[in-house]
């Protein structure tokens, strides 16, 4: 949040915000950025509950797949003294939210459902600011998927998925012989991070992400093992089609779901997309964690943080937001639709399909072994600022014909340690 608005310009805003343009009556207002196809349907699911209460539902969706312009608008408004009920916030953005004051507790809907016994406790922690729940999780999210279209890997001759980069390497120059584009991908700094963390934990190990990625070790961002990432991480390039910049992710989606490329990395809400298309897991798309990553767990997860409103029927509405997040019935309906996992740990699978099963399967298996790792591309490992520095040495270097790797390993650390 601190590298688009000062902490003393918000602070400043704090009053204005919690006195003024609070909603009328019961009418719930949610800011987030769940655009594409399967995240709109997923999002209609909590509209439609919301309404069966008798809540007026008012939809504040701003497109963008990363967030970044539903996070200046939500910033704009709340400086305004007008925020949403609720907004889509996630990580460490959370706690810069409840340290400027502008969320409200929802302790008594958390004590009532028993979110200590339902939630793992990186989630319990994510939710919670000064030991108060201030935001409600609606799903988990695995960032380190690997999708690919399987009639696209048998046309060229790739009977298994590659479990390693170099198997990968192997295949693409398969895929790529055989008249179809590798991988799928976006030429958004994102989606590059994206790309790029995934990798990073694959080649350097959840040790080694932990200190590049989440403590941001000034050793770690410089050293070899970062260098022989981004090498191979400029790799990827030739086995991209040069229409990637600028590219939507579900545009990427699209084209695996349609046989133009083989393989997509991207988070699971990609299976929302793939699976609207009418496609099945297991059948018509495959799944896996990248390539060295599939005993690890990078996660993202998705939260409505509740911010201050004025008024016992606007407070009646909130309460009733962050008890139906938790529902069984949104946690399934909606994470049927999104493509991820719920967040309650307690839910029948049955549902599910393969790769939902298996991601469940995983985020527990890796809770247990100390191997989840936050996102750091999707806001759930550092601080805004380190990830705005991250995310512009990552796509300068990937986009640049001229910056070597270790010069890219050097301007990392040069830019996390500016960022503070």
């Amino acid at each position: 949040m601190n590298y688009l608005l000062k902490r003393s310009v918000l602070t400043a805003a704090v009053v204005g915000a919690l006195t003024m343009g609070q909603v009328q009556a019961n009418n719930v207002e949610v800011l987030h950025w769940w655009t594409s196809g399967g995240e709109a349907r997923a999002v209609g699911v909590l509209k439609d509950l919301m309404e069966e209460r008798g809540h007026q539902w008012r939809d504040f969706a701003v497109a963008g797949g990363g967030g970044e312009s539903a996070m200046t608008v939500l910033r704009s408004r709340a400086v305004a003294g007008n925020p949403p009920v609720a907004a889509q916030i996630k990580g460490p953005d959370i706690q810069e939210w409840g340290s400027l004051g502008f969320l409200g507790e929802i302790n008594t809907v958390a004590k009532e459902v028993g979110w200590q016994a339902l939630l793992p406790e990186v989630i319990i922690e994510a939710m919670q600011h000064d030991g108060d729940y201030v935001a409600v999780p609606v799903n988990v999210h695995r960032v380190n998927w690997f999708w690919a279209n399987p009639e696209v890997l048998a046309a060229a001759g790739v009977d298994d998925m590659p479990t390693t980069w170099e198997a990968f390497f192997e295949a693409a120059e398969a895929i790529k012989e055989a008249g179809y584009i590798p991988l799928a991908h976006g030429g958004q700094p994102w989606q590059d991070a994206t790309v790029f963390e995934s990798m990073l934990l694959g080649i350097g190990g959840v040790d080694f992400y932990r200190q590049a990625m989440v403590e941001l070790d000034q050793e770690a961002l410089a050293s070899d093992t970062m260098i022989e990432v981004l090498k191979n991480f400029k790799r990827l390039r030739d086995y991209m089609d040069p229409n990637a910049p600028g590219r939507e992710w579900n545009a990427a989606t699209q084209m695996v779901v349609n046989g133009q490329a083989a393989f997509q990395i991207m988070g699971d809400w990609a299976k929302g997309e793939l699976t609207a298309a009418g496609l099945t897991a297991g059948e018509d798309f495959l799944c896996m964690g990248v390539p060295g990553t599939d005993h690890t767990f990078t996660y993202n997860v998705d939260s409505l943080a509740m911010f201050k409103v004025s008024g016992a029927r606007a407070r009646e509405a909130q309460l009733d937001l962050a008890r139906l997040s938790m529902e069984p019935a949104f946690q399934e309906a909606f994470n049927l639709a999104k493509g991820s996992i719920p967040a309650r740990m307690d839910l029948d699978m049955s549902r599910f399909d393969s790769c939902a099963v298996k991601s469940m399967a995983d985020f527990k298996a890796s809770a247990d072994a100390g191997t989840l790792v936050p996102s750091m591309a999707h806001g759930m490992a550092v601080s805004s600022d380190a990830q705005g520095a991250i995310f512009d040495v990552v796509t300068n270097y990937f986009n640049s014909r001229r910056m070597t790797a270790e010069e890219a390993a050097e301007r990392l650390a040069r830019a996390v340690r500016a960022a503070g």
